[in-house]
């Protein structure tokens, strides 16, 4: 089992953009934190999709595809490049793998719940696929960013109105990268 809870970050403002953020320390090379089927079906729980049961090697080496895929696909349109074909084409098989609709399931009672409709995890997956499909062709394509530390490297959605976030989030990069600048200009006075 993966001791990589401690390294799923929430910042990225899409599902699709915490999927990349999975791959960690990009900068030195790449760090991976959905190790094992169990990590990817324990992240998407995480990540609001609470439907899902146990996921296989199938799903993690999906999961792993539609990450680079993603990563391809939306920083090719943020930076105005054509997006590459194997990108959209991988996108697309995942996100069409299953209907996006919900079931009504009934229990013994008759009491009502939403269900999947097809297997819980590849609807999942589907769904942030579908997500980066509405990165890539919507309005927040050129509000991709990746953090500004030089050895960060996660992605996020940049919201602020002035569209100048440069950190994946303040109280980690953002408050590292300002208290660095004072102690440099404190040594600088000295």
């Amino acid at each position: 089992m993966g001791d990589c809870v401690g390294d799923w970050v929430w910042d990225g403002g899409r599902s699709s953009v915490d999927l990349l953020n999975t791959l960690r320390d990009r900068v030195r090379g790449g760090r991976e934190t959905l190790h094992t089927p169990d990590d990817l079906a324990r992240w998407l729980r995480e990540a609001g999709f609470t439907q899902i049961g146990a996921a296989g090697p199938a799903d993690l080496a999906a999961a792993r595809r539609l990450r680079g895929a993603i990563d391809s696909a939306v920083f090719a349109a943020a930076e105005g490049r054509p997006v590459p074909d194997a990108a959209a084409q991988a996108i697309n098989e995942v996100a069409g793998a299953v209907p996006l609709a919900p079931r009504l399931a009934l229990d013994a009672a008759g009491r009502p719940s939403r269900v999947p409709s097809g297997p819980a995890v590849a609807t999942a997956l589907a769904q942030v696929a579908v997500d980066a499909i509405d990165l890539v062709t919507g309005a927040e394509t050129g509000r991709l960013r990746v953090c500004a530390a030089d050895d960060c490297g996660l992605r996020f959605v940049d919201r602020s109105p002035a569209r100048n976030r440069q950190w994946c989030s303040m109280r980690r990069c953002g408050n590292r990268a300002k208290a660095g600048r004072h102690y440099a200009r404190g040594r600088a006075r000295s």
